[in-house]
């Protein structure tokens, strides 16, 4: 059971925002730090309050401002929430309105017909169970979290307008919606008065499935974008070029996001051709991978995970080299298409 640890204390770096780079979201006010750190694995109650701790101080003193949850991240499901609610009002409180901080709802959440979907039932709900578990008085942004084929899109947008209207989010954002559902979720909202923010989709080199219309819709309409995944669950980096380690995800039977399954011949090739790409731009594997999502015009930041501060240093200094030539690029297309 996660605990409080009472002797540690911290002060915010003062040079945070020094190297940091920042845009803005959409056709909005508001800049987003180019990472930003998402709390789906490593903030759960099984897992170490102290890391979590150093993870968070770590991000924010690189000058990551957004830290992304959802109603789910555990284990178990509220963990999540409930640690990153522990850190801020014993460490962050005074930091609160330097944070960007997210929540989401869609998934399933407790038992019963209540507990999963896009009604405004659950969707309220929801978002005021995530802000007693965090202790906030509002998110500033609250996503619905997938689709709800069973739910009017109406209604789960009138959710949203309404929790902006409550003062329980200051923006409003859908994650994995299709390009079209996009489109029509986009148009809901402005006639209610309450603009989409920003679009939480899957995307790296081995997944450009936003490419296909979703880009231009969020670029059309001047809807930001916070992009998951960008390493593919660690493939994208020089973890799996001598195998799979002992303790990796693709080691782990209960992560079935990422098995050894994954991690074929063919794909190892190519792991193998994109580190030796980003060796010559002198990034590490995962650093290229993070700047290439960065590097399409409609994603406004990147949204990385860790299990350690290191990892997040490594990302930060992604921002380092962000540019990429047409001949890096060439190959970098062929080597995913191959």
């Amino acid at each position: 059971m996660i605990t409080h640890e009472p002797n540690i204390r911290y002060t915010a770096d003062n040079t945070r925002y020094e190297n940091m780079q920042y845009s803005r979201c959409g056709n909005s006010g508001l800049l987003l730090s180019k990472l930003s750190l998402g709390l789906w694995q490593n903030f759960g109650a099984v897992d170490s309050l102290s890391n979590a701790q150093e993870l968070l101080f770590t991000a924010f003193d690189a000058g990551i401002t957004h830290f992304d949850l959802a109603n789910n991240y555990g284990p178990p499901y509220g963990s999540a929430e409930s640690t990153f609610g522990n850190v801020l009002k014993q460490y962050l409180h005074s930091y609160r309105d330097e944070l960007i901080i997210s929540s989401k709802a869609g998934y399933d959440m407790w038992p019963g017909p209540y507990g999963v979907g896009g009604s405004r039932k659950y969707l309220i709900s929801s978002c005021d169970q995530s802000l007693q578990r965090t202790g906030l008085e509002y998110f500033d942004i609250f996503y619905h979290h997938c689709m709800d084929q069973e739910t009017p899109l109406e209604e789960t947008m009138q959710a949203l307008d309404y929790l902006v209207r409550s003062g329980k989010a200051l923006y409003v954002g859908l994650s994995n919606y299709q390009p079209e559902q996009t489109a029509k979720a986009i148009k809901i909202l402005d006639d209610l008065g309450t603009p989409l923010l920003i679009h939480q989709p899957r995307y790296n080199i081995f997944d450009r499935w936003i490419e296909d219309s979703l880009t231009d819709v969020l670029l059309n309409e001047g809807v930001g974008s916070i992009v998951f995944s960008p390493l593919a669950q660690g493939l994208l980096t020089d973890k799996y070029l001598q195998g799979i380690p002992e303790g990796s995800r693709a080691s782990r039977p209960e992560l079935i996001y990422l098995n050894d399954s994954d991690i074929t011949a063919s794909k190892m090739e190519k792991i193998a051709q994109l580190n030796d790409l980003a060796k010559s731009r002198e990034q590490t594997l995962a650093q290229m991978a993070i700047a290439w999502t960065l590097n399409n015009k409609a994603v406004t930041t990147c949204l990385i995970g860790a299990s350690k501060k290191e990892q997040i240093l490594d990302s930060v200094k992604a921002l380092n080299n962000l540019s990429f030539s047409e001949d890096e690029l060439t190959q970098i297309n062929a080597i995913s298409n191959s």
